[in-house]
């Protein structure tokens, strides 16, 4: 009996999705830091080793809500295009540091620190830390999956991203 018991539990658990962890939302209060996730995909990407070209601010005015938290964009036709598939939209790891994530924790992601690899959207926290992502990107992104199971459950982290301010969104 016990064990019929147990085995119902287990099959329960696996019947259910996973809940999503937070979304990292810092002092603007929108995901992302008020940048267009979706304009992400519009900007050429620079070679491993080159600073990315600027993330794209988002307005106030054209936002969705997605996984607890508010995103912004740049025109309606990003926001519509986000609303039909946010999930291809929206950085990995609920937009926390990849390579935190790769370590075991929940740090910021910077928006102006990103890279979109096997077309995911990645973010990362400092200059040095994109210096190590880049060392190893498909190894890096193993470990943060594997980590990620463990820690997405618990909260977004609260810490600021260090040396940068957003503007975005912008304000209409």
């Amino acid at each position: 009996m016990k064990r019929l018991a147990l085995a119902l539990a287990a099959t329960a658990g696996f019947a259910f999705p996973a809940w999503a962890g937070e979304q990292f939302v810092d002092a603007t209060g929108f995901a992302v830091s008020g940048y267009d996730v979706v304009a992400y995909r519009g900007l050429t990407q620079a070679p491993v080793g080159s600073a990315q070209p600027a993330a794209v601010p988002g307005k106030a005015s054209i936002t969705a809500d997605y996984n607890g938290a508010t995103f912004a964009f740049a025109t309606e036709e990003n926001r519509a295009a986000f609303l039909e598939r946010p999930e291809y939209y929206v950085p990995q790891y609920d937009g926390h540091c990849a390579y935190g994530v790769s370590k075991g924790g929940k740090v910021p992601g910077n928006p102006n620190l990103w890279r979109i690899v096997d077309d995911k959207l990645y973010l990362n926290i400092t200059e040095n830390v994109v210096g190590f992502w880049e060392e190893d990107i498909p190894g890096n992104i193993t470990l943060a999956e594997d980590n990620w199971v463990g820690i997405e459950p618990n909260e977004a982290s609260t810490n600021p991203i260090p040396n940068f301010t957003s503007p975005a969104p912008v304000r209409d």
